[in-house]
């Protein structure tokens, strides 16, 4: 048995097969229940049972929406990725294949682990695919994490009912980690050369060079590519300020709310195993608690959000996946 699940973590998804895939869900399914589980009991179930009582469902649409729209932008923010710098395109099918999978359950090592192993497959070399799926994950923060740290400092400076352990990181880091990277993208050449931390900072420093690349060729890539990973992040956080007006009944605070959406996603759920399974679960009612919304609300809110960015879409993450295993077939 331990052999066996030895394998299934070492596999890559698309050797896995029926037996694996359901193990997979199955064990991602069991995380975020008994993350739910724990922070139901701490929201009080009665409470959670005086808030279920009166939601409005007519947002759940609009979430769902949101969350298409989201999907849509990601898949353009990795084209542009693909192609810039030499890149090549991915034929539209294998390209969404790659998207919608790589945000599948299913993928126990993440999705970026995946997507490094379809972009060699695809024909990038092991050195581009590698800069490339570091780059998208640059690309992630480099526009998820200025917008934090402008909401930051707004609340800071009107003296917002938001802790300020939550807003100074976002404020100050945000920054800081920019000019740390401009100053240093230069020497990756010779870090990489020196091993040790060096040459592991000098794959963080590749990933920044990407954003470069991207800046340097707006018309060509980089438009595009900000626009597609704004409009990920503008769904998916649209769909989480629905599902929360289904239980609070008004509208929350848009920057408190990016602010606590951004600390619940400290790792993006593409990056971590199993789609953020039972960690994003775990957390993000609490990151939401912290910036005044309350527990329940938040608690219910996350529930409807991870089956609308989750588990709904893990059909279509299906339908990828046996697209990408036709491609491997025919190749």
């Amino acid at each position: 048995m331990r052999d066996r699940l030895h394998t299934w973590l070492r596999r890559h998804h698309l050797e896995h097969g029926r037996f694996e895939l359901g193990l997979s869900i199955a064990l991602g399914a069991l995380l975020a229940f008994g993350a739910l589980a724990g922070v139901a009991w701490v929201a009080d179930f009665d409470t959670l049972g005086r808030v279920l009582s009166r939601p409005d469902w007519d947002w759940f649409p609009i979430a769902l929406g949101a969350e298409v729209a989201a999907y849509l932008g990601y898949t353009l923010a990795y084209r542009e990725v693909a192609r810039v710098e030499d890149g090549r395109p991915l034929p539209f099918a294998r390209l969404l294949g790659i998207v919608t999978s790589g945000f599948g359950i299913f993928i126990p090592r993440g999705g970026f682990a995946a997507d490094y192993c379809l972009l060699v497959e695809s024909g990038f070399t092991p050195p581009q695919a590698r800069v490339r799926v570091l780059g998208l994950g640059a690309l992630e923060y480099a526009i998820l994490a200025p917008a934090a740290c402008a909401l930051s400092i707004v609340l800071l400076t009107h003296h917002a009912n938001v802790s300020m352990s939550l807003t100074m990181p976002w404020a100050a880091a945000v920054p800081l980690g920019f000019v740390l990277a401009l100053a240093f993208v230069g020497r990756r050449t010779s870090w990489r050369e020196s091993g040790g931390w060096r040459g592991r900072a000098a794959e963080g420093l590749d990933a920044f060079a990407i954003l470069q690349h991207l800046a340097a060729k707006p018309r060509e890539h980089g438009v595009l590519a900000a626009f597609g990973m704004a409009l990920y992040w503008a769904g998916d956080i649209f769909c989480l300020w629905a599902c929360l007006h289904c239980f609070l009944g008004h509208p929350p605070s848009a920057a408190a709310l990016v602010i606590g959406y951004a600390t619940g996603y400290a790792l993006t759920r593409r990056t971590l195993p199993l789609a953020g399974a039972g960690p994003v679960e775990a957390l993000l009612p609490f990151t939401l608690s912290w910036v005044a919304i309350p527990l329940a609300p938040a608690f219910l809110a996350v529930l409807i959000y991870r089956a609308c960015n989750l588990w709904l879409p893990l059909v279509p993450a299906i339908a990828g996946h046996r697209t990408l295993l036709r491609d491997g077939a025919a190749a």
